[in-house]
């Protein structure tokens, strides 16, 4: 490629495709190679830059940077320094002389290391997303058959009364109180359905999630089945138990699946799914995805999801629809494999097996290296119109493609 203080405009826009940031090709389509070599951070404070990236430039400087560097080697090698040319005072060309001292031009090479910008790459990868979804399916499917199975072992609550639960004695039942879990929940999930579509990298994020709340739903699975609890409440009206007829415990189980496995549809009426609580893991859940991928300056709508998933949290408490340790635990490993999955994926290092890497030994480790091998660095929280809204022309004068809002 040619220098780049010869750069023209049509260059850089070249380089800037190349280089996979056609986003700055609008705004930055008038400079040419100097101009373009002189932005700086403060640009990106200020329209139009602002407006067009989400990482404060991080990725473009940091090419740039690598540009300024390859620059000034090639300066030096062409006996440049600082753009100007190298020789001897007044422009002479024989050495002077300074008394008993003579100075002689001399060529001094520095050997200044050279070191490609990080590249982060973020491929689609639709099909993998697709993998994990089904994934997540085939684990919430499993979950609700399991509920109808452990619904048979559930002991009467008039043989064995509800455990003692310290919340239970310091708040009386609310009635209404489940119904705006669910109500709460259902907002959450809506929030993230929305804000996924509008990320740029949703695919990426999108078979996190699915992966992350099929493994949880599969760990429900094994929790409850393996300890079923007495009902936490003598206000339970549990469906009767079917004695082994299969045909209707799957039609039960369709039905639940319809209905999204919520109380509030009249689906869910089965007792025993205590340990742990699946409402606990999607508001909990949600909210850890909503705010992690979005602007930090969004403060108030981060503020707005946490009331939500919290009163959510409580409201299942209020209604003793769940014992405390329920909730305890769904929170802890809700928590834990969400901030485990994505500390393993924004490092390189743990993303390789090894005997120095404790994360490859988790039983999820090859499906984690299956779905982020390719994903360089951590994934930038942008934004853009979703493709169906993208080939509409907003506006005859304003030309960008891409809407950033971090």
């Amino acid at each position: 490629m040619k220098k780049v203080v010869t750069w023209s405009s049509e260059d850089v826009s070249n380089w800037l495709s190349q280089q996979g940031m056609p986003e700055y090709i609008d705004v930055l389509r008038q400079m040419d190679g100097p101009t373009f070599l002189r932005i700086t951070e403060e640009d990106f404070q200020k329209p139009p830059l602002s407006l067009v990236s989400s990482d404060g430039g991080k990725q473009l400087l940091e090419r740039l940077e690598t540009l300024r560097i390859e620059t000034h080697i090639e300066a030096h090698k062409n006996g440049h320094a600082n753009g100007h040319v190298g020789g001897l005072p007044n422009g002479t060309s024989k050495p002077q002389r300074n008394g008993m001292k003579d100075f002689r031009k001399e060529m001094v090479q520095i050997t200044i290391p050279t070191t490609e910008a990080t590249r982060f790459t973020f491929p689609t990868e639709w099909g993998k997303t697709g993998v994990a979804f089904i994934y997540a399916v085939i684990c919430f499917v499993t979950t609700t058959i399991i509920i109808s199975v452990v619904h048979e072992r559930v002991p009467p609550k008039e043989h064995t009364p509800p455990l003692p639960d310290k919340f239970f004695d310091l708040f009386n039942r609310v009635e209404w109180a489940f119904s705006i879990c669910e109500i709460n929940g259902m907002l959450l999930v809506a929030l993230w359905l929305i804000q996924w579509i509008l990320l740029k990298h949703r695919s990426i994020i999108g078979r996190r999630f699915f992966f992350i709340v099929g493994t949880l739903y599969l760990y429900r699975c094994v929790t409850m089945y393996i300890t079923t609890l007495p009902v936490p409440g003598m206000h339970f009206k549990c469906s009767p138990k079917l004695m082994g007829n299969w045909e209707a415990q799957m039609r039960r189980v369709m039905k639940m699946i319809a209905g999204g496995g919520l109380s509030i549809t009249g689906s869910h009426n089965m007792c025993g799914d205590y340990l742990y609580s699946g409402h606990t893991v999607m508001l909990t859940l949600t909210y850890l995805f909503i705010k992690e991928y979005s602007p930090r300056r969004f403060w108030w709508y981060h503020w707005f999801c946490w009331t939500l998933s919290a009163v959510g949290i409580f409201c299942i408490l209020l209604a003793h629809d769940h014992y405390t340790v329920d909730v305890v635990v769904a929170y802890f490993i809700t928590t834990r494999l969400f901030w485990w999955y994505h500390t393993m994926a924004n490092q390189r290092t743990l993303k390789e097996a090894s005997l120095s890497n404790p994360f490859s030994r988790v039983w999820w480790y090859r499906m984690f290296q299956y779905f982020e091998e390719n994903v360089s660095g951590t994934v930038p929280r942008n934004y853009q119109v979703p493709f169906s809204l993208r080939a509409l022309q907003w506006s005859r004068s304003v030309k960008y493609s891409r809407l950033d809002i971090q």
